[in-house]
């Protein structure tokens, strides 16, 4: 279950419908910053699969990572990790602040 490719608008809204709360994390495949946060990601995931967690890679699914922008009125940002509980945003972080230590702490609320 853990660490799936989102890539539309429809697939993302569906996940409200499958889970009450997951986390979600806007990733680059060009900057070195996103692939060190992205790499803490992974390690979280791999440690708590049961716990639903998802990405996008923003060069491919622009049109979804300005959507949850616009959305959740949170400021795009890349990297970029989000905590949502119901169809709300809880928790997000962005750069040097992605972690395994914050992503841990903040699912665990």
């Amino acid at each position: 279950m853990s660490n799936k490719p989102i890539a539309t608008i429809e697939e993302f809204e569906e996940l409200f419908n499958k889970h009450d709360e997951f986390l979600f994390m806007k990733n680059s495949l060009t900057c070195p910053i996103s692939q060190a946060a992205y790499e803490e990601f992974i390690d979280f995931t791999e440690k708590h699969q049961d716990y639903p967690s998802y990405h996008l890679h923003v060069q491919e699914a622009r049109p979804l990572s300005n959507y949850i922008a616009e959305t959740y009125h949170i400021k795009h940002e890349s990297p970029q990790a989000l905590l949502f509980k119901g169809k709300e945003v809880k928790w997000n972080a962005s750069h040097w602040k992605i972690t395994y230590d914050a992503l841990k702490k903040e699912t665990a609320q």
